[in-house]
């Protein structure tokens, strides 16, 4: 398989611009972009499985340069229903150094702040040298502006294109960058900066685009009941990630497989035929999680993930170290107590149970369990050395309702 079939094979390729790309992806030697705004601290797995593509281009001969925009973020690229919330000149070069340490952790290449060039550029220069190759019904045919006339797009959002379009023809006299790649809501605005290359040197410049990677309903792949699935571990942790991945719908895990991993087509289609043949084996999910976590956080974060799911499924949260309570139990509601405290006490003080007649009843019915352990003696005390390091009790109350009580 050449590059670019291997990239159609993944379902990397969406749209072209022009069908030399093809042959220009298989020869190696471009320097191309991809970018995204700051608009939080932490890229999101809907940016990993679209920066991916830098390192498969890279692998392939190709140079990387990874744009976080310090200057577009100012300014909100139009979203499909609404205008974005406009935030602060600080938080966005916050976010900004935030993403740029995470970008070269992660890939090691080049990135750059489109804020450095945008900046320098008074709004004359910019209508006169800039605007004046922008026709109103070029930009009004945009999908993405279209979709935004009956309900209303502010100027501001307006000139998004423009300045993404201004990005392309800076890199391209800078760097000799000639493709820009992007996911496939982009594809306006990557447009509009080949015409505006070409306007202004009478050269040729590239791109392409990548379907969005989503759930089988159309939502986009990356959201969770919780939010965003964070590439920060400290947003979103290892086992978080795992278990967002372990989960993953069985009809579209192959495709995330393509997506998300480095894995061979022919370690891809075994575990495809593995998913149709043992799809309670779960290999495919096991392999996904594996590839991902690995490659973001390291084999050994893999490990840990992998087995406090192991614990949890076994029941043996008496073996979990503090370190694993506190992953696998992030968000779970906590209670301080005091050492020694009845069981019965500290369940209807901290307000798991409304009563010490419910607290009673729950536990003489066995549905309260500590540290996996059901307990039914309602008298027994919560000491430190029954605690996970001494310092953790964790709750359940019925099949899946957790606390964690935390002596101090």
């Amino acid at each position: 398989m050449t590059v670019f079939e291997e990239l159609k094979w993944r379902g990397l390729i969406k749209d072209v611009s022009s069908p030399e790309i093809e042959e220009k992806i298989n020869q190696g030697g471009l320097t191309f972009y991809i970018g995204t705004d700051p608009t939080g601290d932490s890229m999101h797995i809907g940016h990993f499985s679209s920066f991916l593509i830098s390192k498969r281009l890279k692998d392939a001969g190709h140079n990387p340069i990874l744009l976080i925009g310090g200057g577009t973020g100012l300014i909100g690229d139009p979203k499909p229903t609404s205008e974005r919330p406009m935030i602060t000149k600080e938080e966005v070069e916050h976010n900004f150094q935030c993403l740029k340490k995470q970008a070269e952790d992660l890939f090691g290449f080049k990135v750059v702040n489109n804020n450095d060039w945008i900046k320098e550029i008074c709004v004359t220069d910019f209508l006169r040298d800039y605007g004046k190759y922008f026709n109103i019904n070029y930009m009004l045919d945009k999908d993405i502006v279209r979709r935004r006339l009956d309900s209303g797009i502010t100027y501001t959002e307006f000139s998004y294109m423009l300045l993404q379009a201004l990005d392309f023809l800076h890199l391209y006299e800078k760097e000799n960058c000639t493709l820009q790649v992007a996911g496939q809501d982009q594809w306006g605005n990557i447009t509009a900066g080949i015409d505006l290359i070409r306007k202004k040197t009478g050269q040729e410049a590239y791109g392409f685009t990548m379907p969005l990677l989503t759930k089988s309903d159309g939502t986009k792949f990356g959201k969770s009941e919780g939010g965003a699935i964070w590439l920060d571990k400290e947003k979103t942790t290892p086992y978080e990630l795992y278990q967002f991945l372990i989960n993953a719908e069985d009809d579209k895990v192959i495709d995330y497989l393509k997506f998300l991993t480095f894995l061979t087509k022919e370690e891809i289609e075994a575990l495809e035929e593995s998913t149709k043949k043992e799809p309670e084996k779960r290999l495919a999910h096991e392999a996904l999680a594996k590839e991902v976590i690995t490659f973001l956080h390291g084999q050994e974060a893999y490990q840990e993930a992998k087995e406090i799911s192991v614990k949890l499924f076994k029941g043996e949260i008496e073996n979990f170290t503090k370190k694993e309570v506190e992953e696998a139990f992030k968000g779970v509601t906590q209670y301080k107590i005091e050492e020694d405290i009845s069981l019965l006490d500290a369940l209807v003080t901290t307000g798991v149970c409304s009563s010490k007649r419910e607290a009673r009843e729950f536990i003489g019915a066995g549905s309260i369990s500590v540290n996996g352990k059901k307990w039914q003696d309602d008298t027994e005390l919560l000491s430190q050395d029954k605690a996970i390091d001494g310092t953790y009790f964790v709750i359940r109350r019925g099949k899946k309702k957790y606390f964690i009580f935390t002596l101090v």
